[in-house]
């Protein structure tokens, strides 16, 4: 993998919280963070006294190289949303320079939080589908923009691949948006519900408070049916 081909963009430790629902008890579990990124999750969730992993390919690049890289794709992305604003939700923010204030915000607690959480090993470079983890090592994965987002670069196999990896290092998964980048519903959902549904996990949509992403109002949520 190549930095210049990897567009970073973190989330906050809020938005995690509002996005995947997650509430003072699931916030005291044992978390995984698949593709996470530069989000402020793991560093902002380390500080509360919280137990969380990160895996994301990025991790393997310097700090410094990782912060250059937000650098320069930076004010591409909000110029992309101030051309697109009328496929976004404009509650939680105020406008697009408000979003990028937020993000950098974010972006820039990962950075200060990396080498120390490389340290520490909560940042691991890994990724879907092959995670370095035991059966059931976590209580709780969290899967954000990734899967389903990118629709026509991941097939639909390689969702489920994913997603079976995710339920075998964690007693439950959730995974936000349902959308793809056409801010439709992902072709792979209904597919994805009846093969989990079908086996030996309980798969369903919820709905989360949050939502920027027109129509991104829904999590999906897997368990395996334990004895």
């Amino acid at each position: 993998m190549e930095l210049s081909s990897i567009v970073p963009w973190g989330r906050s430790y809020g938005e995690y919280c509002s996005m995947f629902s997650l509430s003072e008890r699931d916030l005291e579990c044992h978390i995984l963070g698949c593709g996470d990124g530069p989000a402020s999750f793991n560093a902002e969730l380390t500080q509360h006294g919280g137990r969380i992993m990160s895996v994301d390919p990025i991790y393997q690049f310097s700090a410094e190289g990782i912060r250059s890289r937000i650098q320069r794709v930076y004010p591409g992305i909000l110029a992309e949303l101030a051309r697109n604003t009328q496929h976004y939700y404009w509650g939680s923010f105020k406008d697009p320079g408000h979003v990028g204030s937020v993000r950098m915000s974010a972006m820039n607690r990962f950075l200060a939080d990396f080498d120390n959480g490389l340290e520490d090993g909560r940042y691991v470079d890994a990724s879907l589908p092959e995670l370095p983890f035991f059966d059931a090592e976590f209580d709780l994965a969290l899967c954000s923009h990734l899967l389903f987002l990118y629709s026509e670069q991941i097939d639909a196999a390689q969702h489920i691949d994913a997603l079976v990896e995710m339920c075998r290092v964690a007693k439950e998964v959730r995974i936000y948006p349902l959308l793809s980048l056409d801010g439709r519903v992902s072709q792979h959902v209904p597919g994805v519900l009846r093969y989990f549904n079908e086996r030996d996990y309980i798969a369903e949509l919820k709905p989360v408070a949050y939502q920027f992403q027109k129509g991104a109002s829904d999590m999906l949520v897997l368990r395996q049916k334990r004895d």
